[in-house]
């Protein structure tokens, strides 16, 4: 049986992962709502997915936090200590990450075998190449866009979807957090 996988990442509108200049974590906007939702989702069994790069920033960031940062919220703790597998070709074990292991190899030989072996979901925060050739390869089930009130067109940093394939998108879920930030589910197929 295969289980399914999830792409998850936050976005301002114009479609940046995060921005430079004067904007903070969450571009600012995070609410209760949005971090108890989080909560809730990380707080389900699952085993996380992230590329090299995505892994050493969170690293670095949790490293270089204070126990009151935004870096620190309950849901990116409880990401942290999920099981989670890194798909790098330079990283090697143990990191410094609770339950964690090194996959060596293609990000889309590694995550199809694992869809096929876990008896969990899976679930990728960021990682944005990554994703973008696990979807090319029709490996992501589902996108899951928190979209917040922001356009960051001279400070956008991380375009999501730059280089990517054409995709359709079935809107399978829907929620409004904090009155305006949109958490967006979609299922994907390459367009043809």
């Amino acid at each position: 049986m295969t289980t399914t996988y999830t792409f998850d990442v936050f976005s301002s509108l114009d479609g940046f992962g995060a921005a430079g200049g004067d904007w903070t974590g969450y571009w600012g906007k995070q609410g209760p709502e949005l971090l108890e939702h989080r909560l809730a989702l990380y707080s389900q069994e699952q085993r996380l997915v992230l590329g090299a790069n995505t892994y050493r920033a969170f690293a670095q960031m949790l490293a270089e936090s204070s126990g009151d940062s935004d870096v620190r919220d309950p849901w990116v703790t409880r990401m942290r200590n999920l099981p989670t597998t890194v798909v790098s070709s330079t990283l090697e074990g143990p990191l410094d990450w609770p339950d964690a292991q090194v996959a060596g190899g293609d990000a889309v030989d590694v995550v199809a075998r694992l869809k096929e072996e876990s008896e969990v979901p899976l679930c990728s925060h960021g990682s944005l190449s990554m994703n973008r050739a696990l979807m090319a390869a029709g490996l992501v089930d589902r996108i899951r866009v928190t979209l917040f009130p922001v356009i960051t067109g001279r400070t956008g940093l991380d375009p999501i979807f730059q280089g990517a394939v054409d995709f359709d998108l079935e809107l399978i879920e829907h929620l409004t957090l904090d009155g305006d930030i949109q958490e967006l589910v979609y299922r994907p197929t390459l367009h043809a």
